[in-house]
């Protein structure tokens, strides 16, 4: 009894787990239930869970004190990345610097400096 459940079970779970991609590799293995779905299904879904929460009185809002909590974590974890911060303050500096000469621009436009207006 014991030699047939080995020899068995053996063969039963060997083609088992091949057939669910034993092998470690993700091909073979279909989404089932909400990840099947597609995104605005999920949405659809989401969104009536959260009105019943909602109506039920168990939803969680943040106060304003939370909020802030929450949104400085989440510019500590930014900040963190100096190649994110550097490439941040670089396009605010090339966005201030585009602004500043087109304000220049016009100014000549309009036949004068900008500092023409100071020697007044």
């Amino acid at each position: 009894m014991a030699t047939t459940k080995q020899g068995g079970g053996g063969k039963g779970s060997g083609s088992h787990s091949a057939q669910k991609g034993g092998s470690g590799s993700s091909q073979g293995q279909a989404k089932r239930g909400f990840a099947a779905m597609d995104e605005n299904q999920q949405r659809a879904i989401a969104s009536k869970g959260g009105q019943a929460a909602h109506q039920k009185g168990t939803a969680h809002e943040f106060d304003s004190e939370e909020a802030r909590r929450a949104g400085q974590k989440g510019g500590e974890v930014v900040s963190r990345n100096r190649e994110h911060m550097a490439d941040i303050g670089r396009k605010g500096g090339e966005s201030r610097q585009s602004a500043h000469r087109a304000a220049q621009s016009a100014a000549e436009a309009r036949g004068g400096r900008q500092g023409d207006k100071d020697k007044e």
